[in-house]
């Protein structure tokens, strides 16, 4: 009894609340990130999903069609309001309409209303009336559909079509490049079939019937793209939805960035992203090594080490004023008065550019950088050291071939972390080189191909300005949220992509580490 009694006694005790606090805030942690994931995925990526088109009647008689947005209680028990998206914002100045749920008479959803996304004036809602193609030939009721889809097919082969001749052949010839195919008088030539694409495009309209009884002309040149959501089937309506995210990843934005997609500003954000990762890694592995490999440990020595930690905790919109005084104002500046005098006083790196901004984020992320690095160099053992310099290696080889090999995986910690808070930035890249909205982007065919001048996009930027620069927020809100996803998306793809090549190097050095 007393054998059993003393083998009870010495049971394994339990972890304690300890593990529990901390297993607990581990998964909240994971249902929050979730959580945010999910939230901007539904109501980024279900923007591109085409709704059903409601037409209302009130008890006025006055009727309205749209897609219902959302319902909204009034105070003290008032009754509840409901937002429709109604389109038509060039027939009386409103794009969207408040009802009175009480005021509504009946709501149905006739299958021949049309919506009409269009290059200005946004959406417009309504009954196909007619088509004119062609002036004097005009087509009505269900023809007029087919016409139409027709029709917007070829516009879009046209626009193609115009958008390859500019890039491939009228800029490098503006540029004094070669295009092939239009040697010698090849820029006039390109010029006119670009004029000849231009007249195809142009003539021809359609008439479409408001739902408060007005008639809205539209040019079909306008519109970019016409369905009839209530007669789309399940597979239509997912099809229509991959074109609209495919269109918003690989298109410019338009209409004050409330609409278009964001290809601008991926590119701006991944090449700022790769540039800064370059410049900083080299300066915060040197300046890791130093500290921890050959500065004598001295009390000057503890004082970097905590200027380091300190400068991590820095504002970020400081380092975006110490960039706009030192990199763009001053070494741009001169860089101006040296290189480029005869643009002056139209500055070339006088001003806001990808290499300042990327610069300035090297800055910000320095100091993780070097942490990170020198915390990876102090957990290698000093034997490793001693028995490269015991076998003949000198200090420079028993460092390039022993110890930065092993501090590798530390070291691309750091480039993660220094991603993953670059990428996601705003204030100091407004003072230092990022746009509303750029023309061109940094990289093209012309020498010397990466533009390190001129200004760029940024996804984050983007957000920002759509959400609190925009003339229509209700309009922007859901490219806000398809916009931050795909941050988050490109945020983890960056890091993704370091964290694969960590693991390869930590487990090609863990085992001679463990020896």
């Amino acid at each position: 009894m007393r054998v059993a009694s003393s083998r009870r006694l010495r049971l394994p005790r339990g972890e304690g609340p300890g593990a529990w606090l901390a297993a607990g805030s581990v998964a909240l942690s994971l249902v929050a990130l979730l959580a945010l994931l999910g939230l901007l995925a539904v109501r980024g990526l279900g923007h591109f999903w085409p709704s059903p088109v409601q037409l209302v009647v009130l008890e006025d008689g006055r009727q309205l069609a749209g897609e219902r947005v959302r319902e909204v209680p009034l105070a003290r028990g008032e009754g509840v309001e409901r937002l429709y998206r109604t389109g038509n914002r060039d027939l009386d100045g409103a794009r969207w309409a408040w009802v009175r749920v009480s005021a509504i008479e009946a709501v149905s959803h006739p299958r021949d209303l049309v919506v009409l996304e269009r290059r200005h004036w946004g959406e417009a809602v309504g009954h196909l009336a007619a088509v004119e193609v062609e002036p004097g030939r005009r087509v009505e009721g269900e023809a007029a559909w087919v016409a139409l889809e027709a029709r917007l097919a070829e516009l879009a082969a046209l626009r193609r079509a115009r958008d390859a001749l500019r890039e491939e052949v009228i800029l490098p010839l503006a540029g004094g490049r070669k295009a092939e195919g239009w040697a010698g008088p090849g820029l006039a030539a390109a010029n006119a079939r670009l004029r000849e694409l231009q007249a195809a495009m142009e003539g021809g309209r359609l008439l479409l019937d408001a739902a408060g009884g007005q008639t809205l002309e539209v040019p079909l040149e306008q519109v970019l793209s016409a369905r009839r959501p209530n007669a789309m089937s399940p597979l239509d309506k997912l099809a229509a939805w991959g074109e609209g995210v495919w269109r918003f990843l690989s298109e410019g934005p338009r209409a004050a960035n409330t609409a278009g997609g964001v290809w601008p500003a991926i590119f701006g954000t991944v090449l700022m992203v790769m540039l800064m990762s370059v410049l900083v890694t080299p300066f915060g592995v040197l300046a890791a090594i130093y500290l921890n490999e050959v500065a004598h440990q001295g009390r000057l020595t503890r004082l970097v080490r905590i200027a380091v930690r300190n400068l991590a905790g820095v504002p970020s919109i400081v380092y975006g004023v110490f960039g706009l005084g030192v990199f763009v104002y001053g070494i741009g500046g001169r860089l101006d008065e040296w290189f480029f005098e005869a643009t002056l006083p139209s500055p070339t790196f006088g001003t806001g550019g990808l290499l300042w901004a990327s610069l300035t984020l090297a800055l910000l992320t320095l100091p993780v950088v070097i942490v990170a690095t020198e915390e990876g160099l102090a957990r290698i053992p000093d034997q490793q050291r001693e028995g490269a310099l015991a076998l003949g290696a000198t200090r420079l080889e028993m460092l390039s071939r022993v110890v930065l090999p092993m501090a590798a995986p530390a070291m691309l910690t750091g480039v993660i972390l220094a991603v993953a808070r670059a990428a996601g930035e705003v204030a100091p890249l407004m003072l230092v080189g990022v746009a509303k909205l750029a023309p061109q982007v940094p990289v093209d065919a012309e020498f010397p191909f990466l533009h390190l001048e001129r200004k760029f996009m940024h996804l984050g930027y983007h957000i920002f300005d759509a959400a609190f620069h925009g003339g229509d927020v209700q309009a922007a809100m859901p490219l806000v949220y398809a916009t931050a996803l795909l941050l988050v998306l490109v945020i983890l793809v960056l890091n993704l992509t370091a964290i694969f090549l960590r693991h390869h190097l930590s487990t090609r050095h863990g085992a001679l580490m463990r020896r």
